[in-house]
């Protein structure tokens, strides 16, 4: 296992909750990290870009009010995802709001900043920036990230093509810091999973839209019940990066999810273009792994039901009585 910063050493359980494109919102990463794990949200759930203060005061009083009532059972920290594309006009201000409530930990995706890394440090905060191969990880060490989550196959919204074993045993062999593994983990026994192969955390997202403080349409979340991984396409077209997005919703919109055009990556659009069907407000985004959902339950149930797995798939590899 790494050395790992501060923030994310005492985990009660080796997971992040992945930050959720406009369905992440302050009441579901209160509940994310007071149930255990790393609750997150995109920066750009935010809207206006004043309600960023507004939230990230209500996530630092609400996981402090729990610390205040739990001193025993202490909250994880929260993460709050930077897209720093040039697309993201919003950057220097959100960073700005980051830096007054000294984010534990920031998320950055599509490209990486020495001077975001370096603002962050300079509050005290880790970043880990996520990557869809070895190229792109090396990079973003170079620029200062302190550790990665590597998005393999299977993954919700935007991933990438490479086995997760290929892409963390890849990584693992220059890079011995902070590592989160994404891609079709909804169980406990995937998170130990990851583990084995050499990651220290499971960054789980789509499982968490079927919770009750996700902000995501009752469509939406039963949608992901009722799917299981024949439900999901990957296609380009939405947003000009690759995807995994649920087939329901691309047909409800009108649309053959078998038989979808490419999309050209210079038009890269976040809020999903013009169009009169917008990713992920109704194209929906979801990853391969919610065969294993069965039900809308709370946040902190998810996590007591992954922690139960988890416990359960260790003790089928160490079996009782069995030194550890």
């Amino acid at each position: 296992m790494s050395k790992l910063p501060g923030a994310l050493a005492r985990l009660p359980l080796p997971i992040i909750g992945a930050p959720l494109f406009i369905i992440s919102n302050p009441k579901l990463v209160i509940a994310q990290c007071c149930a255990g794990v790393v609750g997150s949200m995109p920066a750009l759930n935010a809207r206006p870009a004043a309600q960023l203060d507004e939230w990230l005061h209500e996530i630092t009083e609400g996981v402090a009010a729990w610390d205040r009532a739990h001193p025993d059972q202490p909250a994880a920290p929260f993460a709050i995802n930077q897209i720093v594309h040039k697309s993201n006009d919003r950057l220097e201000h959100d960073m700005m709001v980051c830096a007054k409530y000294k984010v534990p930990i920031v998320i950055t995706s599509l490209g990486a900043r020495t001077d975001v890394n370096e603002g962050v440090h300079a509050w005290g905060g880790v970043v880990l920036h996520d990557i869809i191969n070895n190229f792109y990880a090396r990079k973003a060490i170079e620029k200062g990230a302190d550790g990665l989550i590597a998005v393999a196959a299977g993954a919700g919204g935007h991933a990438g093509t490479k086995s997760p074993f290929a892409l963390i045993q890849e990584i693992r062999e220059w890079f011995d810091g902070p590592l989160a593994l994404s891609g079709s983990i909804a169980t406990g026994g995937a998170v130990l999973a990851a583990q084995a192969m050499g990651a220290d955390f499971a960054y789980i997202g789509s499982a968490f839209i079927a919770t009750d403080e996700a902000r995501a349409a009752e469509a939406y979340k039963q949608c992901i019940v009722e799917s299981n991984s024949d439900d999901i396409v990957y296609s380009s077209l939405f947003t000009g990066v690759h995807g995994n997005y649920l087939k329901p919703s691309i047909r409800n919109a009108g649309m053959d999810p078998d038989n979808l055009p490419e999309s050209d990556p210079s038009k890269m659009n976040f809020g999903g273009g013009d169009s009169a069907k917008k990713a992920w407000k109704d194209i929906w985004g979801c990853g391969q792994g919610i065969g294993a959902v069965k039900a809308v339950v709370p946040a902190a149930e998810m996590v007591a039901r992954l922690k139960r797995e988890y416990e359960v798939a260790r003790s089928r590899l160490v079996p009782a009585g069995v030194a550890q």
